[in-house]
C-alpha cells in the first residue's frame, strides 16, 4: 500500500515509521530540518518500551507534486495548518486515494453524512474561510482518533510517550473496505486500529478532555498530572467537561465512559505536556479554535450554556494572540 505521511511531526513520525518498518510503502511530505533528517537517516522512532525502529526505507519530499498518486494520505498536521496545505494535497490524490485525517479537536467535515439536521453544515471554527472543504473532497475522508502522545524528540526523532490506538471510522458509519484495508495495515504495523460505527462519539471522547487539559495546561504550565492532581484545576477541567457533554448529547452523542473514567485515563499518562503547552514553550501557533473554539461553536448553535469553556477560551486566545504578536514563546524556568 503507498502511503503518503502529510506532517512528520510527533504523531506523523510514529504512524509512518513504523508503517514503513512493517512493509509499507511510505513516503513523507516534510520541510525544513524534518525533511533533511529523514532523507539522511530515515524516521527513528523510541517505543514506550525504550525499543527503537529505524525506517531507513522511507522516501520524503517537499513538495506533493514529487510524491505522486497514492493508495492513502495520512493527514498528519495540526488542525489549523490544514487551511494552508489543503490545496497541496491534489497531486496525492488517485481516483480511489483516501485521506485519513489525525486532527484533534471537531474537524471541519463533522456534519458530513452526519444525517441530522444540521447535515453538511460547516463547522467554521475548523474552515472559517471554508477553503479546507472547497479543496478535498469529503467524499476521501476517513475519520481517525488519535489515542497515543509522543513528541518529536529532534528532527526525524520521535518519542512515544504511551499508546498504540488509532480510531478508525467512516462519516456515515459503514464499515468499507478502505477502511478495513487501512486497519489491517496499521494492524500489521503493530497499532490497535479498531473500526468504529460512531466515529463522531468518538471524537467527542477524545476533545473532551482535550478542551480543557490542552488549554489549561498551555495557561498554567502544569502537565497533565499536575493540573488535574490540583484541585480547582481538576474542578475547572470537570465543569468545562459537563458544558461539553450537554453539547454533545443535543447532538445525539453518547458517551461510553464518564468524567471520572475519562480523567482518570488522562492521569495516567503522568508528567506529560500536553501539545498546546509544547506549542506554547516553543513558539508555534496554538491548536486553539478546532479544540475549544469548536466547542463553543456548538454550543451556541444547540443553545447551550458554556460560561466555563468561555473564559477559558478567552484566556487561551489573548494568550496565543499575544505569543504570535510579539514572535514569542513563554515556559516556565527553573531558579
Amino acid at each position: 500500500m503507498k502511503i503518503a505521511v502529510v506532517g512528520a511531526g510527533a504523531i506523523g513520525g510514529y504512524v509512518g515509521g513504523w508503517l514503513a518498518a512493517a512493509g509499507e510503502d511510505v513516503t513523507f511530505i516534510a520541510r525544513g530540518a524534518n525533511l533533511d533528517a529523514v532523507r539522511r537517516c530515515g524516521m527513528r522512532v523510541i517505543g514506550e518500551d525504550g525499543l527503537e525502529i529505524v525506517a531507513s526505507t522511507v522516501a520524503a519530499h517537499q513538495k506533493t507534486a514529487d510524491a505522486g498518486v497514492q493508495d492513502v494520505v495520512v493527514l498528519a498536521v495540526k488542525a489549523h495548518q490544514v487551511a494552508a496545505i489543503a490545496g497541496d494535497l491534489a497531486p496525492l490524490c488517485g481516483d480511489e486515494t483516501t485521506i485519513v485525517t489525525m486532527q484533534n479537536g471537531i474537524p471541519w467535515w463533522y456534519f458530513h453524512k452526519q444525517g441530522g439536521p444540521f447535515d453538511g453544515r460547516p463547522v467554521h471554527a475548523a474552515d472559517p474561510d471554508g477553503s479546507i472543504a472547497k479543496t478535498i473532497d469529503p467524499n476521501r475522508i476517513l475519520g481517525s482518533i488519535v489515542y497515543p502522545a509522543a513528541v518529536l524528540e529532534s528532527p526525524g526523532v520521535v518519542r512515544v510517550v504511551e499508546g498504540k490506538r488509532f480510531t478508525l471510522g467512516e462519516p456515515d458509519g459503514s464499515t468499507s473496505p478502505r477502511a478495513q484495508a487501512i486497519s489491517a495495515a496499521f494492524t500489521r504495523a503493530g497499532f490497535k486500529a479498531p473500526i468504529t460505527d460512531d466515529i463522531r462519539g468518538e471524537i467527542w471522547l477524545k476533545v473532551w478532555g482535550n478542551l480543557s487539559f490542552n488549554p489549561i495546561s498551555a495557561l498554567s504550565h502544569a502537565t497533565l498530572v499536575d493540573l488535574l492532581q490540583f484541585p480547582l484545576t481538576r474542578q475547572l477541567s470537570i465543569e468545562m467537561m459537563r458544558e461539553a457533554e450537554a453539547i454533545a448529547k443535543k447532538l445525539g452523542i453518547t458517551f461510553r465512559v464518564g468524567i471520572d473514567k475519562r480523567i482518570a485515563g488522562a492521569e495516567k499518562v503522568g508528567a506529560h505536556k500536553t501539545s498546546m503547552l509544547q506549542d506554547v514553550e516553543a513558539g508555534r501557533a496554538i491548536e486553539l479554535e478546532a479544540l475549544v473554539g469548536a466547542v463553543v461553536e456548538l454550543g451556541r448553535l444547540t443553545e447551550t450554556p458554556t460560561p466555563h469553556i468561555d473564559a477559558v477560551y478567552a484566556c487561551a486566545s489573548l494568550l496565543g494572540k499575544t505569543l504570535a504578536d510579539q514572535h514569542g514563546r513563554l515556559a516556565v524556568a527553573r531558579m
